[in-house]
């Protein structure tokens, strides 16, 4: 049962949102709060202690490519960089075939434990690490009806926020990938994280990726729409491409102030919902888009005709694409095609276009380590160590909510979903955050 207090937060945070006043002072500047319990600071030269907590750890699971990397270290600046932290506490829920988990703790010389609880007390009876990293990603776990993968993400949280209720401190704490298939949960996750005061990051490599050209939006720039030209599937790969464009989209003037509405479309249902007049603009930054691609469909070597609306649509019919209107009139078209690679244009009010690509080269296409997960991998750990967050958890509050709609609005039979609730106001950091040396 949930604490009278824990329920009454939920309520004050859903009832801001639900006003538009979701604004959280300096955190949603990037400057998370401070862990005040001195139980929690980190002694002068000593690494953060952290538990590492996943689904399951194969070649190329996302478990796989942090725990090395918090374990071993990883390129950065034209060196390798050591660890920053030290895993003392290894949980892995699944065992899949080749499973990769026993290898990884006898490499690095790990201590993996039978519980959630036990990576973050020890085996103790109180929390006694200095950050918690879940990787709550890959695995066989439920399907819903609408065929979102139920991964443990948000029933893990919850179980860490009780050991920090109990033991009454806590610690920072990042999640991958979006927070969970249910907006009341996810809404619940940092609602928690505020209550307790303890720096919560989230989210996609994308946002902090390499770019090509390594541009950043001008901060408070008077941006009219943003589109990110992508591939994958529902519930997965759309939410890299949906983080792709609110880590430009909320540098605008204004900062974001949440969704109104989310509208799923496929094939030819999209193709003539684009063709409209009002997405004119659209249609430019999707083509914009599109010449920042590395991976464009060929035969014999290259594309047989110049990129362009009618050449996307008849190279890619079976594109799916989602409309975000935000509660601004600001406007977000997402592209799922097959080009393999992640591409932002955005269009300003002098009618200029700011565009560029987000690295992403995976393995087997493109190379072999994966390093686009090297500065997030970075961030973490200066969150660990900081104790504060490099980014605001708005924005993949934000973004999962915009995977949520999406695939309502497809559940529902292609129909625009209203997103009253998705009220979330907040401004980005000024400075930015992506891989740019």
């Amino acid at each position: 049962m949930k604490s009278t207090q824990t329920t009454a937060g939920r309520r004050r945070f859903l009832g801001a949102l639900s006003a538009g006043a979701a604004t959280w002072g300096a955190a949603a500047c990037g400057a998370g709060p401070l862990i005040r319990s001195a139980a929690g600071a980190v002694s002068a030269g000593r690494k953060p202690r952290v538990a590492f907590i996943g689904t399951e750890v194969r070649t190329h699971s996302h478990a796989q490519h942090f725990l090395d990397r918090h374990a071993m270290g990883y390129t950065w600046q034209g060196r390798w960089q050591e660890p920053r932290v030290e895993i003392v506490s290894v949980y892995i829920d699944q065992s899949p075939e080749r499973d990769l988990t026993d290898e990884r703790v006898r490499r690095y010389g790990l201590n993996r434990v039978p519980t959630l609880e036990d990576a973050l007390t020890l085996g103790g009876s109180k929390l006694a690490v200095d950050g918690v990293i879940v990787i709550g990603e890959h695995g066989d776990y439920p399907v819903n009806e609408k065929g979102q993968r139920r991964y443990p993400r948000y029933e893990w949280f919850k179980r860490v926020v009780k050991i920090f209720e109990e033991s009454g401190r806590s610690v920072p704490v990042f999640n991958d990938k979006h927070l969970s298939t249910v907006w009341e949960e996810c809404v619940e996750m940092v609602d928690d994280s505020r209550r307790l005061e303890f720096p919560f990051l989230a989210g996609s490599s994308l946002p902090v990726t390499r770019r090509m050209p390594a541009i950043d939006m001008p901060w408070g720039a008077a941006l009219r729409e943003s589109v990110c030209v992508a591939y994958g599937g529902v519930d997965s790969y759309d939410f890299h491409a949906w983080e792709t464009a609110q880590c430009m989209s909320e540098r605008r003037a204004g900062g974001e102030c949440g969704i109104r509405q989310v509208h799923a479309l496929k094939g030819d249902r999209l193709w003539q919902r684009l063709a409209q007049d009002d997405c004119q603009t659209t249609r430019k930054l999707i083509v914009s888009a599109l010449t920042r691609s590395h991976n464009l469909p060929v035969q014999t070597g290259f594309p047989v005709a110049p990129v362009s609306m009618p050449w996307l649509q008849d190279t890619m019919p079976d594109t799916i694409g989602f409309l975000a209107e935000h509660r601004d009139g600001f406007r977000t078209t997402v592209l799922l095609t097959d080009i393999q690679d992640f591409n932002y244009a955005g269009m300003l009010d002098d009618g200029s276009i700011v565009s560029c690509q987000m690295y992403l080269p995976m393995p087997g296409h493109g190379s072999t380590t994966a390093d686009f997960f090297n500065p997030l991998a970075r961030h973490i750990e200066t969150m660990m160590i900081e104790r504060r967050a490099p980014y605001p958890v708005e924005r993949t509050l934000l973004t999962s909510g915009m995977v949520i709609g999406g695939v309502d609005s497809l559940f529902a039979g292609q129909k625009p979903i209203a997103t009253p609730q998705m009220a979330v106001r907040y401004q980005g950091p000024r400075e930015s955050t992506f891989w740019a040396d």
